[in-house]
């Protein structure tokens, strides 16, 4: 299992390399796309539970994003000292192309954990 997951983020390095992406920025617009997916919008105090990281790591990597043009900050109607992130076009399509990549690499890593559960 461990061998798979090396392997499994080794392949998300390279990917997210050749996208133009760093597997941090990855990550993170991954979870602001799971997030809107889900109804919930993003926030940087969302994504810091989601990502495990502090504050400040959650928003020098938002500030970098927005600066890529890869997502957008907007001010919620409800409450204006909320700031909710979304993906731009670029920062969606990046992120599809990354994800469609890593298909196989998710299915091999999803059948080891898979043979370890059996075997425990």
């Amino acid at each position: 299992m461990r061998t798979e997951l090396r392997r499994f983020l080794h392949a998300t390095d390279a990917v997210t390399t050749a996208e133009g992406l760093t597997p941090e920025r990855y990550d993170l617009l991954l979870m602001i796309k799971a997030t809107s997916e889900h109804a919930e919008p993003a926030t940087v105090s969302l994504l810091q539970e989601l990502l495990d990281l502090s504050q400040q790591a959650v928003t020098e990597l938002v500030k970098r994003a927005v600066g890529a043009g890869l997502v957008r900050r907007e001010r919620s109607a409800v409450d204006r000292r909320v700031v909710h992130l979304e993906l731009t076009a670029e920062g969606e399509a990046r992120l599809l192309r990354a994800f469609a990549a890593l298909r196989e690499n998710r299915s091999t890593l999803a059948r080891a954990l898979a043979r370890l559960q059996r075997r425990f």
